[in-house]
């Protein structure tokens, strides 16, 4: 409920762009956009059709980047009630105006080129699809491209970057200890700085939601260092999320199913997101709504909100396996929060 977040937003969505240079590090396009202020944002262009699925015979680390997902994940993150996404926005931008022309990054400018049929194109330079076979174009100029808010310089406001205890293993034939290992989270448990605090079940929000927006790329995730052990983390780099709608993938919630340990505020909100008034899709629709670029198009299809609601309905299944077989599901991060209107605690237990 923040109101400077429609103030960011809008900022994001309408400020004259001052300079484009490209993002170094990363394996995909991205571009470093400036404001008048100073401000800076991270921009990843549309690279395919809102309804284009990824290709069954890819990779999951092969996948493009997709900037309605990068929109769609802050939505469905604060729908959620995480809030650990910084803020997206899309935005039509005039690639000649607003980066051709005033970029000084020689490398990006001679990477432009007209297509065949008088479209303004470009490819950069990075790991994956950049070259004249995987070009960003415009139509003829305008480009539909996600906004992201930059985090706090790193001199201000450090971060550390972890490894994810549930990372694949980013090879085509080996895998993954987890993947392997029913028991691996008793491992997990015993590490820090899973063995005390919230961490744990921080990760289990984090792989709920990917599972949901079918994200099989979290190989990292990172946290403010000022705040120790007793932080949240930050959900970053979504791009690779709403790649299929069709097919669901179970080896995301291998957190979940392996540690049976979830948050109540978490449950709580799924729960309430799988009612008839407050379905999951219904809320994501109503608030992919509020973006600039849901009315030049649906930010997610049709069958990918309704993906959500189907994939809701297998975390609630989980969390009721993990009831019935364990007796600990439940960290209560609600208590001191759910007192009685005397000021009695309240002692209902979830079921």
């Amino acid at each position: 409920k923040d109101p400077s977040l429609a103030e960011l937003t809008h900022y994001l969505a309408t400020q004259r762009i001052l300079g484009a240079v490209q993002k170094k590090g990363g394996t995909q396009l991205k571009l470093l956009l400036s404001f008048p202020n100073y401000g800076e944002t991270l921009l990843k262009p549309m690279k395919q059709t809102r309804d284009a699925e990824t290709d069954v015979n890819l990779f999951y680390f092969s996948d493009f980047e997709r900037h309605n997902a990068e929109i769609a994940a802050f939505h469905l993150d604060r729908v959620l009630g995480f809030n650990r996404i910084p803020p997206v926005v899309g935005r039509l931008i005039n690639v000649t105006r607003e980066i051709r022309e005033i970029t000084t990054d020689r490398k990006l400018s001679r990477t432009f080129f007209t297509s065949p049929v008088g479209n303004v194109c470009f490819y950069g330079q990075c790991e994956y699809y950049c070259s004249t076979e995987h070009p960003v174009c415009g139509r003829p100029h305008l480009l539909e491209v996600s906004l992201a808010a930059m985090l706090p310089d790193l001199n201000l406001a450090p971060r550390r970057s972890w490894r994810s205890p549930w990372r694949r293993s980013y090879s085509r034939t080996k895998l993954a200890q987890w993947e392997k290992d029913p028991k691996y989270c008793d491992i997990v448990k015993q590490t820090p700085p899973y063995s005390h605090g919230s961490r744990l079940v921080d990760l289990i929000d984090m792989a709920i939601l990917d599972f949901l927006m079918g994200n099989m790329d979290r190989h990292h995730y990172e946290t403010f260092e000022k705040f120790g052990n007793e932080t949240f983390l930050l959900h970053l780099d979504n791009g690779r999320a709403f790649g299929r709608h069709s097919r669901d993938e179970p080896s995301i919630l291998a957190p979940l199913q392996q540690c049976c340990r979830i948050r109540r505020s978490t449950l709580l909100r799924l729960r309430l997101l799988s009612l008839p008034s407050f379905h999951l899709s219904d809320v994501m629709r109503e608030s992919l709504a509020q973006d600039p670029l849901e009315g030049v198009a649906p930010l997610l299809s049709e069958q990918h909100l309704f993906a959500l609601d189907r994939r809701l309905v297998t975390v609630l299944q989980v969390v009721q396996t993990c009831q019935d077989q364990h007796d600990d599901v439940i960290y209560n991060d609600l208590e001191g929060y759910d007192q009685q209107p005397d000021g009695r605690q309240s002692t209902k237990k979830e079921k």
